[in-house]
């Protein structure tokens, strides 16, 4: 492998290592923090500022995630023909709706009978994927575009409502409108509707163009940095006169500091322009700024960017069970960590939980357990690249 692959590939396995240990910041406060239960943490009227930014950080992690996978998805591509690209990706996409469905919600829900189906990030990448095995067939400047008119026209969409739990209403809360609907006893909850997530992905399979062995590390560092400040900018130009993209205004509050959330408390589900351009910005210039640094990248962070899905897997057990064994010993029953459709949450929860310097403690103590396994399993595949099997985890 030769010093521009091995620089790109540490490049974007770091930032992806650092959004997942974020990531792990947010599904720990969402297990054990006292307030969990109670209010949501972007929610200015209730919250405090160190409770805020513990969940705002973490609003990096799905759109780095969904967009380095695009990435990788263009870079696997450029090994395999556009037919082998394609069925690549339709698979491995029907299989990550399938962990989304089965062993993702069993981690989140502890509920063997799965009336309560949670369809979050993996759900959107693997459909992404499917999407994606479509669009390889594109011209790279078609797949550009659709990627743009995804991301900056999909909230022209907002006004477009649907209520009732038949297939044209299922088809648009999977596509844009987030809801909860009964079917057949089953709570199905769509968290992230795809429409913007497929555009990010596409984008970030046409950045994989700036790691092509002919394109200087130099000029892709330009790219990166001008994409990045200018995603930035145009973030903050919109946000300021509360312009397009965002359906949530920002207001002024009582305090400069509270009026700093407000700017930055963005809409998720689905994420919105103003979102994207938020995080994605900063994203961009991280990945600029790390190419040059390439031997003094942290090796521990670079193993769980290339061991995202194990990682993911087993971070959600782990966090699960030790939020169980929590609610346990500070006398409450370990059944009501299971979340049915008839059991989301219960009095014993609303007195449960640790406070938010006690989350910090329990991410770092997971951060070092996790890291040897992660490590171990990276190992196994780089010694097995033979087995086909090991590219769909």
């Amino acid at each position: 492998m030769d010093t521009a692959t091995k620089t790109r590939i540490d490049a974007i396995d770091l930032l992806r290592g650092i959004v997942m240990v974020i990531m792990m910041l947010d599904h720990t406060r969402d297990f054990v923090h006292s307030a969990v239960v109670q209010f949501d943490p972007a929610d200015l009227s209730r919250t405090n500022t160190a409770l805020f930014f513990t969940r705002w950080i973490t609003h990096f992690c799905a759109p780095v995630f969904v967009f380095l996978a695009g990435t990788s998805a263009f870079l696997y591509g450029t090994k395999k023909n556009k037919r082998e690209t394609a069925s690549f990706l339709f698979t491995r996409g029907l299989w990550l709706v399938f962990v989304e469905l089965v062993i993702v919600n069993f981690a989140w829900t502890f509920d063997i009978t799965y009336s309560f189906r949670i369809l979050q990030v993996i759900w959107a990448i693997g459909l992404s994927m499917v999407a994606l095995s479509v669009l390889v067939f594109l011209p790279e400047s078609l797949i550009l575009a659709a990627g743009l008119l995804l991301v900056f026209g999909h909230n022209l969409l907002d006004p477009i409502t649907v209520r009732g739990s038949d297939m044209q209403a299922l088809a648009w809360y999977t596509l844009h409108q987030p809801n909860s609907v009964f079917i057949d006893g089953t709570l199905l909850n769509f968290v992230y509707p795809v429409l913007p997530w497929i555009g990010l992905m596409a984008l970030g399979s046409v950045s994989g163009t700036l790691y092509r062995d002919d394109f200087h590390a130099e000029q892709r560092k330009k790219w990166l940095l001008g994409i990045g400040v200018s995603a930035t900018l145009l973030f903050i130009l919109l946000r300021a006169f509360n312009g397009y993209g965002e359906p949530r205004e920002w207001d002024p509050q009582t305090s400069p500091v509270f009026r700093l959330l407000s700017f930055l408390n963005t809409t998720k589900y689905p994420p919105s322009l103003q979102f994207l351009l938020m995080t994605m910005g900063p994203a961009l210039i991280l990945l600029a700024l790390f190419e040059p640094v390439r031997n003094r990248l942290p090796k521990p962070v670079i193993f769980f960017g290339r061991a995202p899905f194990f990682f993911y897997i087993l971070h959600l057990y782990v966090i699960h069970a030790l939020a169980t064994l929590l609610l346990v010993y500070q006398g409450g029953e370990w059944t009501d960590y299971i979340f049915s459709a008839e059991n989301l949450t219960s009095g014993t929860l609303s007195e449960f939980g640790l406070p938010l310097a006690a989350v910090y403690v329990i991410w770092a103590a997971m951060i070092v357990l996790l890291y040897p396994l992660c490590k171990g399993y990276q190992m196994y595949r780089e010694r097995n690249p033979s087995k086909w099997w090991l590219r769909y985890l």
